[in-house]
């Protein structure tokens, strides 16, 4: 059965969000199928021509499957 989770994090703090990924990945054994993201500006940061790297939202879909459990 296919299922979906979302995580949520800034920009700042994709190392933390690559380490629950990967953790919830192991803790449940679940076979990856697709995995994607998409980083957000946040309106106010300054998007200058020296600011390259302005704050965001990173959100990412994980889309895994698991066995049916036969009842």
């Amino acid at each position: 059965m296919q299922q979906v989770k979302i995580f949520k994090s800034v920009d700042t703090e994709t190392d933390e969000m690559e380490k629950r990924i990967n953790r919830f990945i192991r803790k449940n054994g679940i076979r990856v199928l697709s995995i994607n993201g998409n980083l957000s500006s946040s309106p106010t940061a300054g998007g200058g021509p020296l600011n390259t790297f302005s704050g965001g939202d990173v959100i990412v879909f994980l889309l895994y499957e698991i066995e049916e459990s036969r009842s």
